[in-house]
């Protein structure tokens, strides 16, 4: 006993310590004649005396060398009142004595509460990971896999675990680029970066899958575990696939769409010119032989022919808009501004104002200039007080230009405000006055082009306020 490295005491039949080794000394802390005082139940708390009291009367009974504890965990108390984790062995001596034999395990219960704690932590980050996975022993037997491997290929754990992986359910994974990975390429790499492979699986049909693979704790002279990867790419291969086809359906309709402007600007405009010069000459030569309605439906005529003109004019520039750009340069806004307004010639009625010392961007000239001319000459179209007032303004904001045009025209309606932007759409008669329905189409195109916004805010009888958007870094 005193060469012993393990604490160890001998007790009678009562529990009274009769001997003590100088390791169980340095363990609990007490002298020689101090365990001569003390009894076993002294020397664990004393929360679980009365439960030790009755495990050593039970032992007197059915004294044979064993491990003590059953299952529970073994509590020491040393004599400065800190307790600690032990193993505790029993020997039975004569007239009822034991010899107890006790190792302070404090470090190896440690390692094994972090041990399971990192177990836990593991299988917690597996089970919230999207690809499927599974880990192999070198027999090529499942060991782990997670939840999302059960359901990716519809398996239980009964049927996973234990079992050789290229076995599993009715062979389907029995896949020669699979073998070929974990015998030749795996063992050489020892990680395999993800790859395509399409296979049809017994219950679940055709999935493509990217495959990933890894050996974890092997060595070259000892096989260790594979862990393998899988996921999902079965959506995401028919959504690319849909893409593919509606870019090259997209490529063709902006191909018709090229031809179509082609056949507007020359095989539409060309008679169209020819009837309104036909109008305009019979205008001029056979006004004396016409009645007041003839005059009136030839003046009708001539109205819807320029009208038309127009509106081919206007298709033709919304078309082009995303489909030809520009260099981005320098425009000075307050050059640009006094060339749009110059350009519509307001009447002397409408006063025109432009906030001073307005900045220089970065944009396509002649989109902005669009962009503006539509909004000014929209305000003066509508324009329906006796003194017209048109304000332009652009201000900084953060990241953007914010541009505004206010009138004190009528006004619009919120139930409006979505529909002026539409292609085609007017809020006024026609014959009352002339628009083709397409200029504000175009400021909102090109404002989203841009990457900009553009909307409206408008008092009905008082005046309405166009604002837009431009990045002050021009997209690309």
């Amino acid at each position: 006993m005193d060469i012993a490295a393990d604490a160890m005491f001998i007790a009678d039949a009562d529990g009274r310590i009769l001997l003590a080794n100088p390791a169980a000394e340095r363990l609990f802390g007490h002298t020689q004649d101090e365990f001569a005082a003390l009894t076993v139940e002294d020397l664990i708390p004393r929360r679980l005396r009365a439960l030790h009291g009755d495990k050593r009367a039970d032992y007197a009974v059915h004294s044979i060398p064993r491990t003590m504890g059953d299952g529970i965990d073994i509590v020491g108390l040393r004599q400065d009142g800190n307790e600690f984790a032990a193993d505790v062995s029993l020997s039975p001596l004569e007239e009822g004595r034991v010899l107890a034999t006790i190792c302070d395990i404090t470090r190896r219960k440690q390692t094994e509460l972090a041990l399971a704690a990192a177990r836990e932590f593991a299988e917690s980050i597996a089970a919230t990971i999207r690809e499927a996975l599974v880990v192999l022993d070198a027999d090529e037997r499942a060991v782990f896999a997670n939840q999302s491997f059960y359901r990716a290929f519809q398996l239980t754990e009964e049927e996973t675990l234990g079992q050789v992986f290229f076995e599993l359910n009715e062979r389907q994974w029995d896949i020669p680029v699979l073998r070929q990975l974990l015998a030749e390429v795996l063992p050489i790499k020892r990680r395999v970066e993800a790859f395509e492979l399409q296979h049809v699986f017994p219950g679940i049909g055709s999935r493509t899958v990217l495959i990933g693979a890894c050996l974890i704790d092997g060595k070259s002279d000892r096989p260790g575990l594979t862990l393998l990867t899988f996921l999902n790419i079965t959506e995401r291969k028919r959504l690319e696939a849909e893409q593919v086809r509606m870019i090259h359906d997209l490529k063709s309709a902006n191909e018709e769409l090229k031809n179509f402007a082609y056949v507007v600007s020359h095989d539409l405009k060309a008679p169209l010119r020819a009837i309104g010069s036909l109008a305009d000459w019979i205008a001029a030569d056979q006004q004396d032989r016409l009645d007041g309605e003839g005059r009136e439906h030839l003046r009708l005529l001539i109205q819807r022919v320029r009208r038309m003109d127009a509106l081919i004019d206007g298709v033709l520039r919304y078309s082009r808009i995303g489909r030809i750009h520009e260099k981005a340069v320098a425009v000075d806004l307050n050059e640009l501004l006094y060339e749009v307004i110059d350009s519509l010639a307001p009447s002397a009625h409408i006063a025109v104002t432009v906030a001073p010392g307005l900045p220089v961007i970065r944009a396509e000239k002649t989109a902005i200039q669009q962009v503006l001319q539509n909004l000014i000459a929209n305000a003066i179209r509508y324009l329906d007080k006796p003194q017209g007032r048109i304000e332009i303004d652009c201000v900084d904001r953060d990241n953007n230009w914010l541009f505004s045009v206010a009138d004190n025209g009528p006004g619009i309606e919120a139930r409006h405000f979505d529909r002026i932007f539409q292609l085609f759409q007017t809020l006024n008669s026609r014959d009352r006055v002339e628009s083709t329905g397409v200029g504000l189409a175009i400021v909102k195109k090109i404002a989203e082009q841009c990457d900009g916004q553009v909307w409206i805010e408008s008092i009905l009888g008082q005046g309405s306020t166009f604002f837009f958007t431009l990045p002050k870094q021009f997209p690309k």
